[in-house]
């Protein structure tokens, strides 16, 4: 049954004139019989001529134009059938089926406003020329009732009709837009995770590189008067890049497709890797001395990472642009928060992103110290901004400046829990 009722409705989209066509002879068909049921006495007067030609004419406005003109068909059909009853035929459904079909056509073509009193006015004039007609009592239901049921039946099917239509558009469009914005958070999310993944090879590379610089720099200092500690500091330097390679790997791997079985399974680092990270800056001539106030807890797993890659940038950032010795972090554990600090030495260098000498063309060294006057944060790297951005990402917050003591901090306050549920993070 239902794939019958598909079959017909597909032909109906098909075929819409070739529709209207065999309405219209089928109604012209019906309207031969109809034109002589007359009243008593009427149709030796009229004859049966009047009813077909005026028919006819309903039924070639309506195999025509019916669809693209409802409202002009509808007039012209209700004018041919109140003349047909005006000449004394019978109001029978044979004579009434062409405005039967007109006034469905308009309720399902317009809305109720404009088919309504169309209908009512047509309905009310046939039925008073049926009565003034009519003599014959048993013929009374036929020129009341019957016009009523012929005609308000249409129009509640095709106000039906139109409704159905509506709402299935209504849904139809709700189900694209639904689609739309599932693309879009589909596209937003990648741009997320592209961004995050780009921020974490920039605090791994920018780490190792900044770390096996200052390595190997000191190794080749060292390597003509001090040629056993040159050696101990490229071995130190060797694991430096082989942490670099295992740290990039494991980043990189995130790109892999999820069923591949070579992907990383790592976890993510935190700050239970805090001795590893103060110890391979130690290696590296930055001496960082780490405070801890409060009673330490675990943290959620995404502001484990965001607290763990925070300091490795600052240090960085310390370890390549300042000329400092010695780094302090002081992390303060607070009932629903975490308060991160470093900061290093006076006679610091104003810049504080690793992107910042890389753009101005010039290496930092030993000894290349200045005030703190100029504002860190119109740097053209990516270093700090990387870092508010993680704040912000769990609903902390991120400052970074000069002291009044002509060092340089950076102050991070992290929930101890994501605010908003948020999927754990990769290495």
């Amino acid at each position: 049954m239902t794939t019958t009722t598909t079959s017909w409705q597909r032909y109906q989209r098909d075929h819409p004139r070739g529709l209207d066509a065999t309405t219209a002879v089928l109604l012209f068909a019906a309207a031969i019989p109809g034109s002589v049921i007359t009243e008593a006495g009427v149709g030796s007067r009229v004859g049966w001529w009047p009813a077909v030609l005026l028919s006819g004419v309903s039924c070639v406005a309506l195999g025509g134009w019916r669809r693209s003109r409802p409202r002009a068909v509808t007039v012209l059909v209700a004018v041919c059938a109140v003349a047909v009853i005006a000449l004394g035929y019978l109001p029978t459904l044979l004579v009434l089926a062409p405005l039967a079909v007109a006034v469905f056509t308009l309720a399902d073509r317009t809305d109720r406003r404009t088919a309504n009193p169309v209908t009512l006015a047509a309905l009310a004039v046939i039925i008073g020329l049926g009565l003034h007609h009519g003599t014959d009592p048993a013929t009374l239901a036929l020129r009341v009732v019957g016009p009523i049921g012929f005609l308000l039946l249409p129009v509640a099917l095709g106000t039906t009709a139109r409704i159905r239509r509506d709402y299935l558009d209504a849904v139809r469009e709700r189900a694209e837009a639904a689609e739309r914005n599932r693309e879009q958070e589909a596209r937003r999310r990648v741009a997320e995770e592209r961004i995050r993944i780009a921020r974490d090879l920039h605090d791994v590379v920018a780490h190792h590189l900044a770390l096996a610089n200052a390595q190997a720099t000191t190794a080749a200092h060292l390597a003509t008067t001090r040629p056993e500690q040159s050696r101990k500091i490229l071995a130190e330097l060797t694991e430096t890049t082989h942490l670099a390679l295992k740290e990039l790997k494991a980043t990189v791997g995130l790109l892999r497709e999820a069923d591949d079985s070579e992907a990383p399974l790592d976890p993510a680092p935190g700050l239970a890797r805090l001795p590893d990270l103060v110890a391979s800056f130690g290696a590296a001539g930055l001496a960082v001395r780490v405070a801890s106030e409060g009673t330490a807890y675990p943290l959620a797993p995404l502001v484990d990472l965001t607290a763990f890659r925070i300091v490795q940038e600052s240090l960085t950032n310390v370890a390549k642009h300042s000329a400092a010795k010695t780094a302090e972090l002081r992390l303060a554990y607070a009932r629903d928060r975490l308060t991160i600090t470093v900061a290093n030495g006076s006679g610091a260098r104003p810049a504080a992103d690793v992107g910042s000498s890389r753009d101005s063309g010039s290496s930092p060294g030993p000894g290349s110290g200045s005030d703190f006057s100029s504002d860190p944060s119109s740097s053209s790297g990516f270093g700090q901004v990387g870092m508010r951005e993680r704040a912000r990402a769990v609903g902390g917050t991120l400052r970074a400046g000069p002291r009044a003591d002509g060092g340089y901090e950076v102050v991070a306050t992290l929930p101890a829990i994501v605010p908003s549920p948020q999927e754990d993070p990769q290495p």
